[in-house]
């Protein structure tokens, strides 16, 4: 069967991470997000899966090439033109990508799934599809519910009682909520859906092809499945999600490397004196990272592969991306990737403009960095 996956956008609100990687290639314990959703849609039988990319798309496509060491095919659509010898993204909106696919070549044949590629989820795709073929549906949304205190938070979707899309809510105040079912993101389509796509246009599908669907009428339903989604769009999604992780609330994704003592994991050849050291997990630490002698780390906290944990540092809920090396600093619901550290609310901060540069700097450089005086 055959599967899109949505890969093409600029990811602003997960930035600083998205500066250097695009959204689905952000690293849930090492592992690429879009990665599970291959092994998802392959555990379901999906094995012929297209690509839109755009921002960063080499990242993307040098990961997972053809598809092969998955045990599936892929294939990609770029979304941009040449610019003084760069790639410059220029994405076309959710449909726009699935109809420049089709207009080159009709791949979609038959009943395909759309998923974006920036959540974990462990939706039985099996089941909505023959749901959706059951309805004789052109456009199915698998929904969610969500509690009534977090629909301002998501694209909240209204239908009747046989589950027939009557309306759409972007971000209703709570008083204003028709619905407590949010779209997730993941959608099942019949070939015909490209009659409503026009080619050669930025067009999304929940902006643009989704009202035009209501307002023809079309036979357009939705399903609330009880299923895990986990959200990754921002920053703070992304610090949540590994810190649910490490506590093992995600199913089917496990914490790697061995559980040296309990709670506290590692990769390969990790240098650390556990008599010296105060660790309280769950706590992962990535292949020949260093932690020196007096380090405190609390869990829930990931340190990334390569990095330098200097004596003096105290690190507690955090994410620390490789080949950071801390020192002398107190890092507290913090996300330190790069030059760059970010709170858990999202806040950013530069660490150069700030003249906190000596503080967190790249492991791979030599160890000289002294404060300033």
């Amino acid at each position: 069967m055959k599967a899109m996956i949505l890969a093409a956008g600029k990811g602003t609100r997960v930035r600083p991470i998205t500066y250097i990687m695009p959204k689905p290639m952000i690293p849930i314990m090492q592992k690429p997000v879009m990665e599970f959703l291959v092994e998802l849609l392959r555990q379901h039988g999906f094995d012929q899966i297209m690509v839109n990319v755009s921002h960063l798309s080499e990242e993307i496509e040098n990961y997972f090439r053809d598809g092969q060491k998955f045990d599936v095919q892929m294939g990609y659509s770029f979304e941009g033109k040449i610019v003084n010898g760069e790639l410059v993204g220029d994405a076309l909106g959710s449909a726009g990508g699935l109809k420049k696919i089709q207009d080159f070549s009709p791949f979609f044949d038959d009943t395909f799934v759309v998923l974006c590629g920036d959540a974990l989820i462990d939706l039985d795709l099996k089941a909505v599809v023959e749901w959706h073929k059951a309805k004789k549906s052109l456009a199915t949304v698998v929904m969610k519910t969500v509690p009534k205190e977090e629909v301002s938070s998501y694209g909240v979707v209204v239908t009747d009682d046989d589950g027939r899309i009557l309306d759409f809510q972007e971000k209703p105040s709570v008083e204003e909520a028709r619905s407590n079912n949010i779209n997730t993101g993941i959608y099942i389509f019949e070939p015909e859906i490209f009659n409503y796509i026009p080619s050669g246009e930025q067009f999304d599908i929940g902006g643009d092809l989704f009202p035009k669907l209501v307002e023809a009428n079309a036979p357009f339903y939705a399903i609330a499945m009880d299923f895990q989604w986990v959200d990754i769009g921002k920053v703070p999604d992304y610090w949540q999600a590994i810190q649910d992780v490490l506590m093992g609330k995600i199913n089917n994704v496990k914490v790697p490397g061995y559980e040296v003592k309990p709670g506290i994991f590692t990769g390969l050849n990790v240098c650390v004196n556990w008599d010296k050291v105060d660790i309280t997990g769950p706590v992962y630490i990535g292949a020949m990272t260093q932690i020196e002698d007096g380090v405190k780390i609390v869990g829930p906290t990931m340190i990334g592969p390569n990095c330098h944990i200097s004596t003096g540092a105290d690190v507690e809920r955090s994410v620390i991306f490789e080949y950071s090396r801390l020192s002398d600093v107190h890092l507290v619901d913090k996300l330190v990737f790069g030059r760059y550290c970010v709170d858990k609310t999202g806040a950013t901060i530069d660490l150069q403009a700030a003249a906190l540069d000596w503080l967190i700097t790249d492991a791979r450089h030599p160890n000289n960095a002294v404060p300033p005086l």
